[in-house]
Formats: structure tokens, sequence, C-alpha cells
């Protein structure tokens, strides 16, 4: 998947959704699966989530900095073992806000225009403070949903390690057409916000076997970044 002809181009799938191809190096994609890892570890590690409607989720999911749950955040894994969520790294929120930057072509990290709201005192974006790390076996699937439940509305950054995809990106009204499908493979970076903030997005598909060899990994690791809002 790499020996192409033309190479892969930034491109805007919506308005203020930009994909990046090839963001992550592959040392850079090393160092993140290796943290991923030590994260998947208990207490508070990698687990199956269950919705209230009695089904769960396919993709398996660890948090960091605030726990996520159906519909809402915590300090501690309610739905899992109890345990404290684990911290939000200062070097990954850091990654999160060069995201931005760089998918939005704001050297100064303030958000504007597209990429929704600039800070009220002309600074940088916030602070990312939650990390979802979804992993993904060549079974898994993600449903259209909405990152909702934050307080924020500074933009979605996405990553992506292992396992190419079929990332599909929606609108805000309905989970149905119109959607864009776009593939993501690893070292991919998605950010969506501004208008694109609350749009409708899911996972219908892995191209299981995809994954750069060196990386060692069966599967597809999603860490997605937010921020909060909840002080």
């Amino acid at each position: 998947m790499t020996d192409e002809l033309f190479p892969r181009e930034r491109g805007e799938v919506a308005p203020g959704a930009v994909h990046v191809p090839g963001w992550l190096g592959p040392d850079r994609q090393r160092e993140l699966l290796a943290a991923c890892r030590d994260w998947a570890r208990p207490p508070a590690g990698l687990r199956t989530v269950h919705l209230p409607g009695g089904g769960t989720m396919t993709a398996r999911q660890l948090c960091l900095g605030w726990h996520w749950y159906p519909y809402g955040y915590a300090r501690t894994v309610v739905d899992g073992d109890g345990a404290p969520v684990k911290p939000m790294p200062a070097w990954l929120a850091e990654l999160g806000r060069a995201a931005v930057r760089d998918a939005y072509g704001d050297p100064d990290g303030a958000v504007g225009a597209d990429g929704g709201e600039t800070p009220a005192d002309g600074g940088e974006t916030p602070a990312y403070d939650i990390a979802l790390v979804n992993y993904y076996d060549a079974d898994a699937r993600m449903g259209m949903h909405r990152d909702s439940d934050e307080k924020s509305g500074a933009p979605v950054v996405s990553l992506s390690i292992g396992d190419a995809c079929v990332f599909r990106f929606g609108n805000t009204g309905t989970r149905s057409r119109p959607y864009t499908d776009v593939e993501l493979r690893s070292g991919d970076l998605m950010v969506f916000g501004g208008p694109s903030r609350l749009a409708y997005h899911g996972v219908p598909r892995i191209h299981a076997g995809t994954a750069p060899p060196e990386l060692g990994l069966t599967g597809r690791l999603n860490v997605t970044l937010r921020v909060s809002g909840l002080g």
C-alpha cells in the first residue's frame, strides 16, 4: 500500500474536517503503539464497552484523563474495574495541539475559521485532556455516532495505527446519507471541528492484514483526543 504512483494528499472531507495522510512517521507510530500497549494493561486497561440497550461495542477501549462511558465522563472506570483512570500524558496533549495546527495550517495554534472558535484570550487551543484508545480486530466495527459528551467545541483529533479502515464521515443531522468514505491508513490524521465538530462518523470496515509489518500489530488502533471542557 506504500508503492503508489501518486502520493496521497491531504484533503478537506467536509468544512472543518481535514484528512492528513501519513502525519505520524514510522518511529512515532512505534512509540505510540508501545505507549498504547502499556496503557492497555490493568488496572483501568482495555475493556469491552457495554451499551445501555444491552449491546456491546466490538471495538475494545481504554481511556486516559477522563473515563468515557455511555454517555458521560468520570474519573474512575465506573463501568469496569472501578480503578482511577490513567492520567493524560503531557506529550500526548501537545500532540493533539500540534495536529490541530498542522491540519488547519495555523502556526500559532489558535483555533479559528473552520476549526472552531478561537479561545477568548486569543491564545492556543485548550489543552487536550481526554484520550480514547479503541482497538479494532478484523471483525470490529463502529456505528455512526457523534462525539457529543464533551462541554468543549475544540476539534477532535483522530490518529490511526495498524490496519487500514474505511472511515465514514457524515453530517450533523442524521446517521444516514450524505456521508463520505475515507480510507485511513497507519499514521493518518483526521481532525474535525467547527461546523463538522458534531458530525456523525463511524468505521464500517477494517482491511485486515494491512498494518505495516514492522509494527508487529494485528488489528487497528485509533487514538482519539478531545478537550473535555469539564474543568
